[in-house]
């Protein structure tokens, strides 16, 4: 009998997870599996960290969690809750009910078809309309950089074989884009559309900056194409700068030394300081990136767990 482990990362879920709770055991209980339930708590700050202990009273056998001693972010509960995961398959999925728990058994039925990924993508109905198509043009504009696909409206709610989890266990980089991993790593995929779902409790933990932070961990994760771009910026500017010299030169010679004007020289310079910031910038995050990997710290730290030895 296939034996299923339900990743839930949660911060701050104090108001919805019981009710999660509830609605994916009844969900698993229906399903000829043997499963467990494995939340990771991500340093909450509200109630969420006692509620997973009285869930873990309820039902010991099947309930696993642990708590970071601080909020780590999403990816290391994902990666910690991978590592505490002991099932032939592992479900991700959110803890605030909007990945609907019901498809878990059409997940089932695709892994007994062979498939290693599952993916659950979700439709856009309901979201803002200013958002979705940032989200749309963001996507079209990431998957021409990236050396990966990654497919407007997946997230992390999908069904991973036991092999695509100990791929992705096998890789130990510090700075960790998840939807990218899920992608690179291959192994064999399928797609299905599911309807958007509201929030059930408590607030949204993606605000606008953290929104923009994740999409530019995105653009810069898997590619070193925007330090290119740098170079071939330079080799342009420098380009335009020479004609722009044998211009001057050339009106010199015909027409007489003339002074340039002081507004063209000053924008010029803020334009030509501008794209040196912005490329100094750009440089700056990949070696900040290397300055975190090459630290080694661990992921996440553990200060309380059931059923699970993780560190």
């Amino acid at each position: 009998m296939t034996k299923l482990s339900v990743v839930v990362p949660c911060y701050n879920e104090e108001a919805v997870i019981d009710s999660f709770d509830t609605e994916i055991r009844k969900v698993l209980g229906a399903l000829p599996i043997e499963y467990e339930v494995c939340y990771v708590d991500d340093g909450s700050r509200d109630g969420t960290l006692s509620k997973l202990r009285k869930i873990a009273e309820v039902h010991p056998e099947q309930t696993r969690y642990v708590s970071f001693s601080r909020n780590f972010g999403k990816e290391a509960g994902m990666l910690a809750g991978l590592k505490e995961a002991t099932g032939d398959a592992v479900v991700i999925m959110d803890a605030d009910l909007q990945h609907p728990p019901e498809l878990i058994g059409k997940m089932l039925d695709l892994y007994a078809l062979g498939h290693d990924q599952i993916i659950a993508r979700r439709n856009r109905e309901g979201d803002k309309k200013v958002r979705s198509a940032l989200s749309r043009l963001y996507y079209r504009m990431v998957n021409s950089w990236v050396d990966v696909e990654l497919m407007d409206g997946v997230g992390d709610f999908r069904l991973l074989s036991r092999s695509a989890v100990d791929a992705l266990l096998s890789l130990q980089e510090y700075n960790r884009f998840s939807k990218g991993l899920f992608s690179w790593i291959g192994f064999d995929t399928v797609t299905f559309d599911y309807q958007n779902a509201q929030r059930e409790a408590g607030e949204t933990k993606w605000k606008f900056g953290s929104l923009l932070n994740y999409a530019m961990d995105g653009l810069i994760s898997f590619n070193n194409r925007p330090l290119r771009l740098a170079i071939w910026m330079g080799a342009g500017l420098t380009a335009i700068g020479a004609l722009y010299t044998l211009w001057i030169i050339g009106q010199a010679v015909t027409g007489g030394i003339t002074t340039p004007g002081y507004v063209t020289l000053v924008a010029i310079i803020v334009a030509l300081g501008g794209v040196q910031m912005t490329m100094l910038g750009l440089i700056g995050e990949y070696i900040g990136r290397i300055y975190y990997e090459t630290k080694r710290r661990p992921h996440f730290l553990v200060k309380e767990s059931h059923g699970t030895d993780i560190r």
